[in-house]
């Protein structure tokens, strides 16, 4: 649940429009209000309209319409500054709060007319550098699998095995898996439907690894699970509380794996394991890069195109393999 109590009205107002108007996911609409929150406390501070030294406890519910229309640009780059300097925020995490900052001005300028003025209008953002997605070799691949298969010491090792499982063969963000009830499983056609960004539904195809992996779950997955707001009586993966099972547990279960395979936590991580799953996929599988952007649920094309870049030994094949290659070299 979001946590709105101590909003302004006009920043509920922009969250409910995001959810039932632009369908944001939750999530998306959760980051939203943090990252107006942290705006909003510091434009308190930076205009002077609070004297609380504390920055957690700037309260912002009290922000009015007339305080809103006296930020410039001028403001919003001393907030880009004092995220890059006191908060040591990166320029993806920049560059994502000026993308938040933006949709707002433009809401309440373009959409609602609340402001005559957007200042967020000619803001930049700041350049990033592309960086090649880290992720497994297969062979590291399999030895997380043997590790998480193998680990007695684990209570849970069938739905931990089919948590990695899944990951490594689907590509599925952190939240599609933990939000997969057993009904979205359609055994006899092998597939899964999820609900990715921006509340887009796609379908993921299962392979045999999956569906045994699953089935074997099921098989002693408790029967008793709590009917409460997550819907826990009707999700796959369950905690040991028999709720539904949360981001974090699973991100305690793939270090704990990754640990067991005597793998990098520093390097590797949650998220890593859908850069691994994806790159296999068309390292291996020769996978065409339109399927590719289906599989992982992506918006733009050029955000599947990364994995095209991570293996220079293809392009090297790919030249190699020119019918041409060997002309003129025999005498």
């Amino acid at each position: 649940m979001i946590n709105i109590d101590d909003n302004p009205e006009f920043l509920n107002t922009f969250l409910e429009y995001s959810l039932a108007y632009k369908h944001k996911s939750p999530n998306s609409v959760d980051q939203y209000n943090s990252d107006l929150i942290m705006f909003l406390r510091y434009m308190k501070y930076h205009l002077k309209l609070t004297k609380e030294k504390e920055f957690s406890k700037i309260i912002i519910k009290d922000f009015s319409i007339s305080q809103l229309s006296i930020i410039t640009q001028e403001d919003i780059h001393s907030f880009i500054s004092y995220l890059s300097i006191n908060r040591r925020c990166g320029p993806a995490t920049c560059a994502r709060k000026i993308s938040t900052i933006r949709i707002f001005f433009k809401y309440l300028t373009i959409t609602t007319h609340v402001l005559s003025t957007n200042p967020a209008q000619n803001l930049e953002t700041p350049k990033l550098n592309k960086r090649l997605p880290k992720y497994l070799t297969l062979e590291d691949s399999q030895k997380l699998l043997n590790a998480t298969q193998a680990d007695e010491d684990s209570k849970n090792s069938e739905r931990d095995f089919a948590i990695i499982t899944l990951f490594l063969n689907c590509g599925l963000r952190l939240s599609e898996l933990v939000s997969i009830n057993i009904s979205d499983i359609k055994f006899d056609e092998c597939k899964l439907t999820v609900i990715g960004k921006g509340n887009k539904e796609r379908t993921i195809y299962l392979n045999k690894a999956c569906i045994k992996a699953i089935n074997n779950y099921l098989k002693i997955r408790p029967n008793n699970a709590k009917k409460d707001s997550k819907n826990s009586d009707k999700a796959l993966f369950l905690s040991a509380y028999r709720q539904r099972i949360s981001k974090r547990t699973v991100e305690n279960i793939v270090t704990k794996k990754l640990q067991k395979a005597g793998l990098d936590t520093s390097k590797y991580s949650t998220h890593k394991l859908r850069h691994t799953a994806a790159t296999l996929m068309y390292q291996y599988g020769q996978v065409d890069i339109r399927a590719l952007q289906e599989l992982l649920g992506h918006e733009s094309i050029a955000t599947t195109e990364i994995y095209t870049h991570v293996d220079n030994n293809q392009v090297r094949l790919a030249v190699e393999s020119n019918p041409l290659s060997d002309f003129g070299t025999k005498k």
